[in-house]
C-alpha cells in the first residue's frame, strides 16, 4: 500500500513536470511564431495592398490587421496605426500651396526645405518639371532666408553617369544666389520612399536644429511626399509620438498632368519598411494583387 502512494505521487510529479514543460514549449512556440518578423511583414503589405488595391472598402480588414499586429507587438501595432490613419485621411497632403511656402513657419535653422527630385535627360540636364520646381524652392528659401535646402535624387541621367539631381539642383540654387552653405545635398535616392529614408539620415545625424520639414514638388506629389516622410519618422521614432521632424507644409508647381496612385504609394511604404523588390513588382506593376486572402 505505502509503496502504491509512492508510485502515485511520482507519477503525480512526473505529469506536472511534464505539462509544465509542455506548456513552456507551446508558450515559446506561440511567442516565436508570433514575433516572427516574416508574420509582421505580412501583415503590414496586406494592409498596404488592401488599401492601395481597394481603397476605403478595405477599412474593415485593415483595422482586423491592425489589431492583429498590435497584439503581435505593441509598439508596431501602434506605428502602423498612425501611418493608415494618415494614409487615409481625406486630408493628407492639404492645404496645398502653390508656386512658396505660406506665411507663419518658422525663419530659423529649426525649418528645412525638401525639394523633391526629377528624372534627369538622359544627357544629365534637368527636365522643365525639375526647373518648376526649383523655382517654387526658389521662392520659398528667399522667403525664409534662415531655413535650411535638401536637394534630394540620385543619379537617373541614362547616358551620364557623373551627374545627379540633388548635385544639379544644389548647382541650379547657388546661380540664382542662394549661399552654398544652406544647401545639403542628398544625391543617392532613385525613388521618393529613398528621399526619405535618406534625408532623414542625413538630418538627425548632421543637423540637429532642424526640427520641421515643408516639402517642395509638383502638385500631384505632394501627398506621397508627405505621407512618406511622415511615416518614416513615425517608424523611426524611439517611441511612438516622439518622432524627431515634423511635415509641416509644402509648396508646389501646379503641373498640367501627372498622377500618383494609392498601389504607387502602397509600393512606396514598403519599401520604406524593407521589402525592395515587392516595392518595385508594385512600381512596375508586375504585382499580383490577388493572392490577397479576400476582404471580409
Amino acid at each position: 500500500m505505502k509503496n502504491g502512494i509512492i508510485r502515485l505521487m511520482i507519477l503525480c510529479i512526473v505529469s506536472s513536470v511534464l505539462m509544465i514543460s509542455l506548456s513552456g514549449c507551446e508558450s515559446d512556440s506561440r511567442k516565436k511564431v508570433s514575433n516572427d518578423p516574416k508574420h509582421i511583414e505580412t501583415i503590414v503589405e496586406e494592409m498596404a495592398v488592401d488599401y492601395g488595391s481597394y481603397g476605403d472598402e478595405a477599412k474593415d480588414r485593415i483595422h482586423e490587421l491592425l489589431s492583429e499586429l498590435a497584439a503581435i507587438d505593441h509598439s508596431a501595432g501602434a506605428r502602423w496605426e498612425k501611418i493608415m490613419d494618415l494614409w487615409m485621411s481625406p486630408d493628407l497632403g492639404k492645404p496645398l500651396h502653390y508656386d512658396v511656402l505660406p506665411d507663419g513657419l518658422p525663419d530659423t535653422d529649426e525649418l528645412c526645405i525638401v525639394i523633391l527630385g526629377f528624372q534627369l535627360n538622359p544627357d544629365g540636364t534637368m527636365r522643365e518639371e525639375l526647373v518648376e520646381r526649383l523655382t517654387v524652392a526658389l521662392n520659398s528659401a528667399e522667403k525664409y532666408p534662415n531655413a535650411y535646402i535638401v536637394c534630394t535624387g540620385g543619379g537617373t541621367a541614362e547616358d551620364n553617369k557623373a551627374v545627379s539631381e540633388a548635385g544639379e539642383m544644389a548647382k541650379w540654387l547657388i546661380s540664382h544666389g542662394i549661399d552654398e552653405k544652406r544647401i545639403i545635398v542628398e544625391d543617392h535616392s532613385i525613388t521618393t520612399a529613398q528621399n526619405a529614408l535618406f534625408t532623414y539620415d542625413i538630418l538627425t545625424s548632421l543637423y540637429p536644429s532642424v526640427k520641421k520639414i515643408a516639402i517642395v514638388s509638383s502638385d500631384y506629389h505632394i501627398a506621397t511626399g508627405e505621407l512618406l516622410f511622415k511615416a518614416e519618422s513615425i517608424l523611426r521614432a524611439n517611441t511612438p509620438g516622439n518622432e524627431k521632424l515634423e511635415i509641416i507644409s509644402n509648396a508646389a508647381w501646379k503641373a498640367p498632368s501627372g498622377s500618383l496612385s494609392a498601389m504607387f504609394q502602397a509600393g512606396a511604404l514598403i519599401e520604406l519598411f524593407g521589402d525592395i523588390d515587392t516595392a518595385f513588382e508594385i512600381y512596375y506593376d508586375n504585382y499580383d494583387i490577388h493572392k490577397l486572402p479576400p476582404l471580409h
